[in-house]
Formats: structure tokens, sequence, C-alpha cells
């Protein structure tokens, strides 16, 4: 009684964390977006797990189905790039990440297929047939032993790219703990499979282990790690009540009184969600980016968006945004995929508008002309 219910549990807080990461303006972005579909999965998985363990199956035969698709194979992929897209590299993968998906594809299309005979008998496969979809079963063996190990690995190898020390040390430890899951799960099925062993007990273990990883994500990934600071935002974010997310914030219009100014720090949410967008979506190479644009995407005015920038960082709202600006064009310089761009080119890929600003702004943040600074690196 006492283990289901922390899997219920799990799976109500899997679902509803994952609706909170991808729905609120706080914590959405696009490696963010990931975690939340990889939670849905986890819960998924438990969910089904549940209604085996209470012969729901039995009564509702064609919940079969959704049971016997192989989630799993979504678990990788979707940690893959909830990793990649938290680096500075996500560019190279954008036009290939379906490739993460085949597997999934592959076994859902088989399984389905293999459903239809057994579970609704739409059809009966004839004996080629079946001969086809052993050969089938095999290769879909052989993408789980292949792929469900091969993205956790290499994801230890992008984790280099990960420049704050801090972000790197929990998203390490959370691919440290999905990786173990996986690969205790894959050797448990493998040997249920091939060696008649009574996976059962070992089942229960890795669920327990699966409601770890959703509860541990919610502490420690959004809370500790500090996406968000506010203890109140978070607590009703968790409890879904998102109508007071900003309760303990000002309330914002189009003049903000003065007497906010001192209480502005670094911790202010709409900073965080600025730095957010900035990071991870990159809004600066938006050429038409600008103080209005900015201020609606956070919900709040543009005079306490530059009361906020100028508060917090000293400058103001372009330099702010030039900065990340000349960031991007320093790195692009560095990256051999980019030896064939031009200085200038690279300026307007960065959201430049005209090569004076961009030659202006270069200047300012590194006391260098681009020329210079490209020389000073060969």
């Amino acid at each position: 009684m006492i283990y289901t219910t922390l899997l219920n549990i799990a799976v109500f807080q899997g679902f509803i964390l994952g609706l909170v990461i991808l729905k609120s303006s706080l914590f959405n972005s696009n490696s963010n977006k990931y975690l939340a579909y990889l939670l849905f999965t986890l819960s998924i998985i438990l969910l089904n797990y549940v209604f085996e363990l209470h012969h729901v199956f039995a009564s509702y035969p064609l919940l079969h189905f959704t049971d016997n698709i192989n989630w799993v194979f979504l678990m990788p992929a979707f940690l893959f790039l909830f990793i990649i897209n938290r680096i500075d590299h996500t560019r190279k993968y954008k036009q290939k990440k379906y490739l993460c998906f085949i597997p999934f594809a592959f076994s859902a299309v088989l399984n389905i297929i293999n459903d239809l005979d057994h579970v609704a008998g739409v059809y009966t496969l004839s004996e080629s047939g079946m001969v086809i979809i052993q050969i089938l079963n095999l290769i879909q063996i052989f993408l789980a032993i292949t792929f469900i190990p091969f993205l956790p690995v290499y994801s230890y190898f992008m984790i280099k790219h990960l420049k704050d020390s801090q972000e790197k040390k929990w998203i390490l430890t959370f691919l440290t703990i999905v990786s173990s899951v996986l690969f205790i799960w894959l050797i448990t099925a493998l040997s249920g499979l091939f060696f008649d062993y009574d996976i059962s007990s070992t089942m229960r273990v890795i669920a327990l282990l699966a409601t770890f990883i959703i509860h541990w994500t919610a502490y420690i990934g959004i809370y500790k790690y500090k996406l968000a600071k506010n203890k109140d935002a978070i607590y009703n974010l968790l409890n879904n009540d998102t109508a007071v997310l900003y309760t303990h914030l000002p309330v914002v219009h189009n003049s903000t009184p003065q007497e906010y100014k001192e209480s502005i720090t670094a911790d202010n949410l709409y900073f965080q969600k600025l730095e957010l967008l900035c990071k991870e979506e990159h809004i600066y190479t938006d050429s038409t980016l600008n103080r209005e644009k900015v201020a609606e995407k956070l919900g709040i005015s543009a005079g306490y968006l530059s009361q906020i920038v100028n508060t917090i960082t000293g400058d103001n709202f372009a330099h702010y945004i030039n900065q990340y600006r000349v960031e991007a064009v320093k790195e692009m310089i560095s990256d051999p995929e980019y030896e064939n761009y031009t200085l200038l080119t690279m300026g307007l890929e960065a959201g430049f508008t005209s090569k004076t600003t961009f030659y202006n702004s270069f200047k300012k943040v590194t006391g260098q002309t681009p020329n210079e600074y490209k020389n000073t690196i060969k």
C-alpha cells in the first residue's frame, strides 16, 4: 500500500512538474522543455507499472497498447537533448535531433502491429508475418543494447562544454542517476528475456529509483539550483497555483514606484528570466530586439525593465544586450565552423544592425576591435 502510494505521488508530481516547466515563463526554455518531456515519459512508465500492480490491464486489455510501447527509448533521447540545449553547441545538432527518436518510432510501430493482432484481434499474422516480426524484434533488442547506453555515455562528453561549474555539477549528477536507472533496467530486461530471470523484485527497485529522480529533479534541479530563487514562487508553482506566482514582487505598472529600486537584486525573478532568455533562447540575435519586445515577454513595463537592468548591472539595456552579442561573436571567431565568415557577417549573425554599432560595442566591451581580437587568439 505504501509502495503504490509513493508511486502514485511520483506520477502526479511528474506530470505537474512537467506542466509547470513547460507553461511557466519562469522555467520555460529550449533545454527545460526536454527535461519536462523526460519527466512526462518517466511518469507514463511509472503509471503503466502501477496499472500492472493493480491488474488494470486484465480489466482493460486495450491499455496494453500504451503499456507495450517501449517508452524507455525516449528517456536517453530527451536526456541528451536537454544537455546539448544547455551548451553553446546546440546549432550543430538542430538538424539531427530527429535521429534520437528513430529507435522509439521503430519500436512503437512494431509493438502496435503486434498488439493489433494479439490484443485488438484486428487481424491474424501469418507464419511468414510472424517470422518477420521475430526478426524485427531482434532489431529492436539490438537498438536497445546500443542506443540506450550510447546517448547517456555521449552526454558525459558533452557536459564539458558547460561553463557554469554549479550547473555542470548538478547536471552531471542528474545524468549519472538517470543513466544508472536506464542501465539497470536494460540489464534486468535482458536477463528476463534471455535467462528466464524473475525480474519483479528488481523492477520494484527500479520504480523506486524512478520516483527518486522525479523528487530530486523538483528539489535540486529547480529549487536548490535556483532556476527560480523565490521560495514562495516555487511553493506556489509546485502546487499548481501559478496565479499567485509573482505575489511577492512589486505590481508593475507603466511607471514603477521609486521605492522598489532599492529592493531590486540579482535574485529578481524578472532578471533571472531575462538571463535565461539571453543564455538559452539567444533572443539577442534578433536585430529588431528592443526594450518593448523584451518587456512584453517578461510581462512588465519597458521602464521597469530598464530599472532592473540598470540597478543590477550598472549598464543600460542596450549595452546589456550588446554584451551578449559580443560574446557570441567571440565564440564564432574561435569556432572553426565560422572560419569562412567575415567579421561583419558574424556581427550581423549575432544581432548587430550595422558595422558601426558592431565595432563600437565590441571595442567598448573588450577594449579591442574585432580584428585586433581575432589576431590575438590566432
